[in-house]
């Protein structure tokens, strides 16, 4: 059992069950194609290709690849055991990697059309580099990722997403069909760098299947379905909330460069789209909770280890997490702040908080534990997601985690400006009456409906500062008669940053106003 649960943490081995597969290749026929030659890439025991011998009488070319050979073998037996009833076909089924297998030439020597099925593993990169494991490509930025994105996590990806864009070169030239089962997410990722590199797409189909129910895992996953022809361009996906569905749900697709959640959505409110925008943040990012998050209690402040602390309270600021905002209820934990900017170093605390540097130094082996690439060579109490704007007075903020388009305006609590955690994302206002007009305009029907064109409410974390950041608070105002200074004031703030040193006088200055 040991070795098993190892097997699919390792290659994210899920075999898919023959049922599911022969559901797959009915889906297919259903579908109009028919292919001369079948290749499944990371074949397992061959459920797909034994499905497609029986599914597809007239492809004379199956080819068949594992990196398990113990799966390979039961898979040619399999196909063995069928070749009575399907005779004159060319039946290969060998072992090896993915990513050290020539498919270019085999896929040249196959007649067309061709169709890619099968079902690649269902784990990222940096699982499998945790674990050592040797059956990974070879690493690259393809996305061009900033350097602070790749070290976020932004870089990591599935390996069969990997996979699949090698796939998608096989169709340059060439009448074909992918169809794959993979998490929902890796389907659009799929998509969008195909759309965004012009592939032959002919049509896009995304079928969602119960993940759960097949391979007891808890996550989003699809059949994606993808047509191929020469001179085809598409850049729009059907998305069906089954294998059995007739009529999409909803379509996805690019629009201007941008993936879209709802393209009919998109088209309609377009005019709201804005570029290089930056008022909407996450909030801070320390991944130690246990050190830096205190709870109030009896007057004192308690540690995530359930240790008294005893600090300036000018270094101390009221925490808001995901759930506090969705509930909208005040802080209840408060949250130590070692640097007021990045450009700031938490060295500075030696002489203006000597009691919380203290602290943090008796620590120091905790922080040093963070296991994030971005706190090599930073310094080793440095946070992330911090500045002036932080510290304003008042904020409009949502949380990222939870699946509902609801805002939250944010005052001084206790006379301290609230900060949030890196699950939740504000906007920095300097008055009452301005984040009364930004809650105003963000809750508005355009904005709203704007948003929701681009959320995919299965993602992990469906709203982002990316997503946040491409509406136009100035082209918004426009279309919902709000024109005014105020909201004048609002747009040019999401186009120059805060400067340094905004709101310094309220890290120390004591206010009175409460939260809301």
């Amino acid at each position: 059992m040991k070795r098993e649960h190892s097997t699919k943490t390792e290659f994210g081995d899920f075999q898919t069950p023959p049922g599911l597969a022969r559901d797959v290749c009915a889906l297919i026929k259903r579908a109009g194609f028919a292919p001369a030659s079948v290749i499944e890439p990371t074949c397992g025991r061959g459920a797909f290709l034994l499905a497609a011998l029986e599914a597809f009488p007239a492809a004379g070319h199956f080819f068949g690849a594992d990196i398990n050979g113990d799966y390979v073998e039961e898979a040619i037996a399999a196909a063995d055991s069928l070749s009575g009833a399907v005779p004159d076909r060319n039946i290969q089924i060998s072992q090896g990697d993915f990513f050290e297998i020539d498919w270019p030439s085999i896929v040249a020597d196959l007649p067309k059309p061709l169709l890619v099925l099968g079902n690649p593993p269902w784990v990222t990169n940096a699982a499998l580099g945790a674990l050592g494991s040797a059956n990974l490509p070879q690493k690259a930025n393809h996305d061009n990722l900033r350097g602070i994105e790749a070290l976020t996590g932004k870089s990591n990806f599935d390996i069969s997403e990997a996979m699949l864009r090698r796939s998608l070169a096989w169709f340059a030239e060439a009448l074909g069909m992918l169809a794959v089962l993979c998490k929902t997410a890796v389907a659009r990722k799929v998509l969008a760098h195909a759309w965004s590199h012009n592939s032959a797409i002919e049509s896009a189909k995304l079928y969602r299947i119960d993940a759960k129910l097949h391979f007891d895992a808890a996550v989003d996953a699809c059949l994606l379905l993808i047509r191929f022809a020469p001179g085809a361009r598409t850049q729009e996906c059907d998305d069906y909330a089954s294998l059995e569905a007739t009529e999409p749900q909803a379509t996805f697709g690019l629009r201007h460069g941008v993936l879209v959640a709802d393209t009919r959505l998109y088209d309609q409110w377009h005019m709201l789209a804005g570029r290089g925008l930056s008022g909407w943040r996450s909030g801070i990012k320390h991944d130690c909770s246990k050190v830096f998050e205190l709870t109030p209690r009896r007057g004192a402040y308690v540690n995530g280890l359930g240790a008294p602390v005893d600090i300036e309270p000018d270094a101390l600021f009221p925490l808001l997490k995901s759930s506090d905002l969705a509930r909208n209820r005040p802080p209840r934990k408060w949250l130590l702040v070692p640097q007021p900017s990045m450009a700031a170093s938490p060295d500075d605390l030696r002489s203006s908080a000597p009691r919380a540097w203290r602290y943090l130094l008796a620590h120091s082996a905790l922080l040093a534990k963070r296991g994030s690439s971005i706190y090599r060579k930073r310094h080793r109490f440095s946070i992330f997601g911090v500045g002036p704007y932080s510290f304003s007075p008042w904020k409009v903020a949502i949380a990222g985690l939870y699946k509902q388009l609801e805002f939250v305006q944010v005052a001084l609590f206790q006379g301290r400006p609230v900060v949030f955690d890196d699950t939740c994302y504000f906007f920095a206002c300097q008055s009452e009456e301005e984040c009364q007009t930004l809650y105003a305009l963000v809750q508005s029907e355009p904005a709203q409906a704007f948003w929701s064109s681009l959320i995919f409410w299965d993602a992990k974390r469906p709203v982002t500062a990316q997503i946040l950041n491409s509406l136009d608070l100035a082209a918004l105002a426009r279309v919902a008669g709000m024109e005014s200074h105020i909201t004048r004031v609002l747009a040019e703030r999401q186009l120059a940053p805060y400067a340094d040193g905004a709101y310094q006088p309220l890290l120390l200055h004591e206010a009175t106003t409460g939260y809301k």
